[in-house]
């Protein structure tokens, strides 16, 4: 199935797909065309005129709207900051942090949503590590259980990285929510993939590189009205803080809405990109976006099963998401070789590696990926050669 109307449509869109097959998505995507070209036209009047040109002021106040509605929230929530480190670090540096307040996170997850959390030992809060079955099976029950009377914030990924597994944000933020615990999501492995919304959640971060389809260091970051008084902005400059005709005030009183986030002028270029990208998913719709790449995700382990591949998260039901990790284990050419010969052949997979250094192909193709391709990718696996990688 595809969510184009034609082979000459999809390839416009993305030319990549000509003599590509590009499965990276959940590292930096690449760009589709119409994202390209409204960067480009972008560049091209800023040549002309002042970057600030009022057009481009107009899209980027309506970014804010198409995020919001991407997430199902407000557009005065939504501040436009990349990338998602940048989102996740306000949060934990803005709370009023006390010591012996815990905080629970993951020491497994992507090091941006580890580091501004056990950064906060400094300040004598408490990080309690979730240990889960398997990598990034964060189910409700698990969290619940490391609540304490102290837990002050759960910091959690949508997805994880590796294993793709996607954890139930409503189930968990609603749990937390009837405790008073605050909930923060680092969103950018589900946020053009998977229907990602903030009903239960406080915080989101997530940039525009991944499956939202645009160019990186262009992203968002969601505060819940009702909490944002608890997180004082912790970057400050002249967009954030009133300073009326750019003049210093001796108290700071900030702006409403998103800007109370951002403290200089903006990525618009990068901005203007995540827009373009957004439209182009809610144009095809999340849902269907969703079905495609759970159909490539099963033909994709259909075919390499039987190559003696094995994979780690769910590969289907509701935990299920867009990325397919496999490893390898004593038949065959070795995963690093077989990441070289598929790049050789212009299949772009990522190389990973687990905490103990085993190594893993995982593979994330986007909506616009096709099921004839997953069948080229098992092709050319099915011919790697023996022997050692140019690695080892």
């Amino acid at each position: 199935m595809s969510l184009f109307s034609s082979e000459a449509e999809r390839l416009a869109e993305f030319p990549i797909a000509r003599d590509s097959i590009f499965l990276a998505h959940a590292g930096v995507t690449i760009l589709p065309q119409r994202v390209a070209k409204v960067m480009q036209d972008y560049l091209q009047e800023a040549c002309q005129r002042m970057q600030e040109f009022p057009e481009a002021w107009r899209a980027v106040n309506d970014t804010r709207a198409v995020a919001a509605q991407l997430i199902g929230a407000k557009a005065s929530e939504i501040s436009l900051l990349g990338p998602t480190s940048l989102g996740l670090s306000l949060v934990a540096n803005g709370l009023d942090w006390r010591p012996g307040d815990e905080v629970v996170c993951y020491l497994d997850d992507y090091p941006a949503n580890v580091y501004p959390w056990t950064d906060l030992t400094r300040r004598g809060v408490i990080v309690r590590l979730l240990k889960p079955d398997a990598p990034g099976a964060i189910t409700p029950e698990l969290v619940e259980a490391a609540l304490t009377a102290r837990t002050k914030l759960v910091a959690l990924a949508s997805c994880h990285f590796i294993s793709g597994y996607r954890i139930q944000i409503d189930a968990i933020g609603q749990m937390l929510r009837s405790r008073g615990v605050l909930f923060c999501l680092d969103a950018i492995q589900t946020l053009g993939a998977f229907e990602t919304r903030v009903d239960h959640v406080d915080f989101l971060s997530a940039d525009s590189h991944k499956w939202m389809l645009g160019p990186m260091s262009a992203g968002i970051v969601y505060v819940r009205e009702e909490v944002k008084e608890r997180l004082r902005p912790t970057l400050l400059g002249s967009w954030n803080v009133r300073s009326p005709n750019f003049i210093a005030q001796t108290e700071i009183a900030f702006e409403p809405g998103g800007r109370r986030y951002e403290p200089g002028v903006l990525n618009i270029v990068g901005i203007l990109g995540m827009k373009a990208g957004l439209e182009l998913l809610l144009e095809k719709g999340i849902p269907q976006v969703s079905d495609q790449l759970l159909r490539l995700k099963a033909r994709l382990i259909s075919h390499l099963q039987p190559l003696g591949f094995h994979f780690i998260g769910p590969a289907g039901g509701p935990n299920a998401s867009g990325i397919s990790t496999a490893y390898r284990e004593g038949r065959g050419p070795s995963v690093e070789k077989v990441y070289e010969h598929l790049t050789a052949h212009n299949i772009s997979p990522s190389l990973r590696f687990d905490r103990a250094g085993r190594a893993y192909l995982r593979f994330s193709p986007h909506f616009y990926n096709t099921e004839t391709e997953m069948d080229r990718v098992a092709e050319v696996i099915s011919q790697t050669p023996d022997g050692p990688s140019a690695g080892c």
